[in-house]
């Protein structure tokens, strides 16, 4: 497999660590809220965002994301969001629960994440499968 030559989706390719348990999902977002930087929220298979969320907007766009997590991924654990470092987080990968097929690419097949959280503006993810209306519509309440 050829590894792409953005480097974006180069770091996308890296190394991860899952979030394994709900509390450590509740104190990802708080380290990402804290932190007084400005994050983008990328949906993927969307248009790229133009520019980054800080402060209340980005208190906002995360609730809305764990709470839509919380509803739709129906366990007692979390297992689809991973961060390149969970202690300093710069780039956060979040798998939609109602279309997780085989993220890990085992299957040959790779499912991209679903959302993209980044310090750096991300580059475009190429993604077969259309986008959800119902995921549509939950971005448009996010930013609408």
């Amino acid at each position: 497999m050829n590894k792409p030559s953005d480097p974006f989706l180069q770091r996308l390719d890296g190394k991860f660590v899952g979030i394994l348990q709900w509390d450590q999902l509740d104190a990802l977002w708080e380290t990402i809220n804290d932190s007084g930087q400005a994050w983008y929220l990328y949906q993927v298979g969307l248009a790229l965002p133009e520019l980054p969320l800080k402060g209340d907007g980005l208190r906002n766009a995360l609730g809305m994301l764990n709470e839509l997590l919380h509803q739709d991924h129906e366990h007692d654990y979390c297992g689809i969001v991973y961060a390149d470092d969970p202690a300093e987080p710069t780039l956060v990968k979040v798998y939609d629960p109602n279309n997780l097929g085989y993220s890990c690419g085992s299957s040959g097949l790779k499912i991209p994440p679903r959302w993209i959280l980044s310090l750096e503006k991300p580059s475009r993810i190429e993604d077969d499968a259309p986008t959800p209306n119902n995921r549509k519509r939950w971005w448009a309440r996010l930013f609408g």
